[in-house]
């Protein structure tokens, strides 16, 4: 076995069901990651679901995180949305404060927020609306950790805000030569070898380069690396990540503690 100092930390997006319709196992899911990114019912999810993933994360000491996004159910948060500052903080405030009474319910709190879809790319990048995130989240509680993109302006924006920001890789995800995600909409964007996957995020939680989309070395500052739950065979190549973290001596826990 090799040996290492690293530590890194694993989420997944999970409550993104809708009533009687699911998407992904969160519960096999909850037995791999340490922290638990629980959607607020704006692009997916309802009470009951936030209820039932709120109580099985706590059951096994998984960190339960606000995955807070655009009104927009049938875009599945994945449109932008130009909203006014103000009604933008209160919709992420809203969104985080329903899922910390689920949280107390299950004996526990909410740990950290992360951003979901286009508001998370949105506010990589825009200063005012990241803002308007920052802000909400402020209110909610000060020095609360968030999860971006390394160097993006809502990570900027954390900090100003007296945020604790912490930068996320993701294990599936193909990076810009810049650091930002190919867009889903080009092909490739996404891998699916779990084999492939399982060492890129050996490699980035020991601070070694990953290949970008155009075949440079890019190394990411990421404390947390996502594993997404919504694709083909997520919860075996969520499997296979933490099998190569352990077997690479890699410490895996969460980022952050209620």
């Amino acid at each position: 076995m090799t040996t290492s100092t690293a530590t890194i930390d694993l989420n997944a997006d999970l409550g993104e069901g809708l009533g009687s319709w699911s998407m992904g196992d969160d519960l096999a899911l909850l037995d791999i990651v340490t922290s638990a990114n629980v959607a607020c019912a704006f692009h997916a999810g309802d009470p009951s679901i936030m209820r039932t993933v709120t109580s099985a994360a706590a059951e096994r000491g998984v960190a339960i995180g606000a995955h807070v996004a655009y009104r927009d159910l049938h875009g599945f948060g994945r449109r932008f949305i130009d909203m006014e500052p103000e009604a933008l903080r209160d919709e992420v405030l809203y969104q985080i404060g329903a899922l910390e009474t689920f949280a107390q319910r299950a004996g526990t709190t909410v740990a950290y927020c992360k951003p979901h879809g286009a508001l998370y790319n949105t506010i990589a990048q825009h200063p005012e609306q990241a803002g308007a995130v920052a802000e909400a989240l402020r209110e909610f509680r000060p020095g609360l950790p968030v999860l971006g993109l390394p160097g993006s302006v809502w990570l900027e924006a954390a900090a100003a805000a007296g945020l604790t920001p912490v930068g996320e890789a993701f294990a599936d995800r193909v990076y810009t030569p810049e650091g930002s995600l190919v867009s889903r909409r080009e092909g490739g964007s996404v891998l699916h070898d779990a084999q492939v996957i399982s060492q890129r995020c050996v490699s980035m939680a020991t601070g070694q380069g990953i290949e970008d989309h155009r075949g440079g070395t890019l190394v990411l500052e990421a404390r947390s690396i996502c594993v997404h739950g919504d694709t083909p065979g997520a919860v075996e190549i969520a499997r296979a990540v933490r099998d190569a973290l352990d077997a690479a001596g890699v410490t895996v826990r969460p980022f952050a503690t209620a």
